[in-house]
């Protein structure tokens, strides 16, 4: 085994005539000797062998030269840190106190916990070790909320596209069918997560984000150009939906490789870029469409997209040993539907993304059919991503201390009451507008923070890629055909938001109850879960 060197004092320093081996014997140092006859003697705490007896007094005239490496040994055994990288993991984030501080103290040896004495070192279940900090590390999330801007941003900027195009290139079309466009583009950047999961957990990040970078200026690049329905269902929906799907998930998994024990606050602050691109581009829309038209609005778009995932490029990178993709991970088993709390929190996840894009897909349209003007119809969507930039984190930082499925339950039931009791009766209220559209972004910000979190709930660490899979096959449909659904109601009601706004409210509902009972089979009917 590679050893790491103890050094006297709390700085670090080694010196190497004062290194030991853990066989010490009358003071010949790095020379081991066979051990004596193993007999036992009585001692205080009961029965023990000669020898060990003997290496602990030797080890206690050595003071601290045989204590390091004792207390190094143990650590490194601990941690499962036996091979070289994990050697070479704690070699490269030195803490400023010696290795023998490291040892793992009786009550916070748990998967996670921080090393006491480390500043900022943890390890998981594997014995891997993770940085919890660091230029690099957050160099890691910088380039993630880079990425998720040029990409989860154009997808919390959906409404302010349909507005436009249902006005102007399409608006011989009905709204249940451009609202295909969306739900194509919205099936594809979940579906796709299925297949590009085990392929970051085997590859790595780097082809994935430039592949989708590349595809991702395509999509905003072209769709200036676009005329024809067609134009729009292969150039947005399909190539725009497959790009975020390629960034989407190794800019949400790769601050984890970084971060274990604050993985969901890193997580939280790299997700905080997607609402940001929701604020940015709708702004960029508005300011620029009255001015130089759609082509050259977009393009501007795409320039401020190139520098975003250009960032994300560079920046995004992995540090975990590679796993082999198996059909475990990548294919789904609907025989563990059959479990009761999996079965209900899959079933609460597919109702409340059967209703998300809707509020973010027609809010803008909404504004514009109640009189509003062209300008605010922008600026409702951009509001309602102010508010999901809050609720990227907040929640994330609460479900530490409420629960994870209390705190899934909590931002659910906003959502649910901000669509009954403000949206539905806010006419041409512009007040009452843009405070649904703050309330519901809060609330609806969580929900692709906290739905991973939730899955993992439901079964062991190792089993996480097949339970994940599974639940969004089921959830992409819902994704697939929610915008069209409420599309479909609009178009029958004439116009009237009424009907769509009731359907968003009865999914929110539905997925209230679905989490309240997965929660009750979980943890019954205490606060705790």
């Amino acid at each position: 085994m590679k050893r790491i060197p103890e050094a006297p004092g709390a700085d670090g320093g080694f010196n190497e005539q004062n290194s030991g081996h853990l066989n010490v014997q009358d003071g010949q140092q790095g020379e081991s000797s066979p051990p004596p006859p193993a007999q036992s003697v009585s001692t205080a705490s009961g029965e023990k062998q000669i020898g060990d007896v003997e290496m602990d007094e030797k080890v206690k005239g050595e003071g601290n030269i045989g204590k390091g490496f004792i207390e190094t040994e143990n650590i490194l055994s601990t941690l499962g840190a036996t091979d070289d990288k994990n050697i070479r993991d704690i070699e490269k984030y030195p803490n400023r106190k010696s290795n023998s501080s490291l040892a793992l103290e009786e009550n916070g040896d748990g998967p996670g916990s921080q090393l006491p004495g480390a500043d900022s070192l943890s390890r998981d279940l594997e014995g891997n070790i993770y940085p919890e900090g660091g230029v690099e590390a957050y160099l890691v999330v910088f380039g993630s909320f880079m990425a998720l801007f040029g990409t989860l941003g154009l997808s919390n900027s959906l409404g302010s596209f349909l507005a436009w195009i249902s006005t102007h290139q399409l608006k011989e079309y009905s709204q249940r069918s451009i609202s295909w466009i969306f739900g194509i583009y919205a099936f594809l950047m979940f579906f796709g997560g299925l297949q590009i999961g085990p392929i970051f957990d085997a590859k790595g990040p780097r082809f994935l984000v430039l592949a989708g970078a590349v595809m991702v200026m395509l999509s905003i690049s072209l769709v200036g150009f676009c005329e024809e329905y067609w134009h729009f269902m292969v150039v947005w929906g399909v190539i725009g939906g497959i790009a975020v799907s390629l960034i989407f998930t190794p800019a949400f998994a790769s601050p984890g490789h970084f971060f274990y024990r604050l993985r969901g606050r890193a997580t939280g602050i790299a997700a905080t870029g997607g609402s940001v691109g929701g604020i940015v581009y709708p702004l960029m829309m508005q300011d620029l469409l009255p001015k130089v038209g759609f082509a050259w609005a977009t393009r501007a778009m795409a320039l401020v997209t190139l520098v975003s995932v250009t960032i994300g490029c560079i920046l995004i990178k992995s540090r975990l040993p590679k796993k082999k993709a198996t059909k475990e991970n990548i294919l789904p088993d609907f025989r563990i539907l059959w479990e009761p709390q999996f079965a209900l929190t899959t079933l609460g996840i597919f109702f409340i993304e059967w209703g998300l894009f809707i509020p973010i897909t027609y809010i803008s349209a909404y504004a514009l059919s109640h009189g509003m003007s062209e300008k605010f119809s922008y600026q409702v969507l951009a509001i309602l991503n102010v508010g999901s930039c809050f609720g990227r984190w907040i929640p994330g930082f609460t479900a530490d201390y409420m629960g994870r499925f209390n705190t899934m339950i909590a931002t659910v039931a906003i959502c649910f009451l901000s669509c009954a009791c403000l949206w539905l009766p806010a006419g041409d209220s512009v007040a009452m507008l843009v405070v649904y559209a703050l309330v519901f972004g809060f609330g609806s910000g969580s929900n692709i923070s906290l739905t991973p979190v939730c899955i993992g709930e439901c079964c062991k660490t190792e089993d996480y890629g097949r339970y994940y899979a599974t639940a969004y096959t089921v959830v992409s449909l819902g994704t697939l055909t929610g915008t069209p659904i409420a599309g479909a109601i609009l178009t029958s009601n004439g116009g009237n938001y009424w009907g769509l706004i009731t359907f968003t409210t009865v999914c929110y509902f539905a997925g209230l109850v679905c989490f309240v009972a997965a929660k009750v089979v979980r943890h019954g009917r205490t606060l705790c879960g």
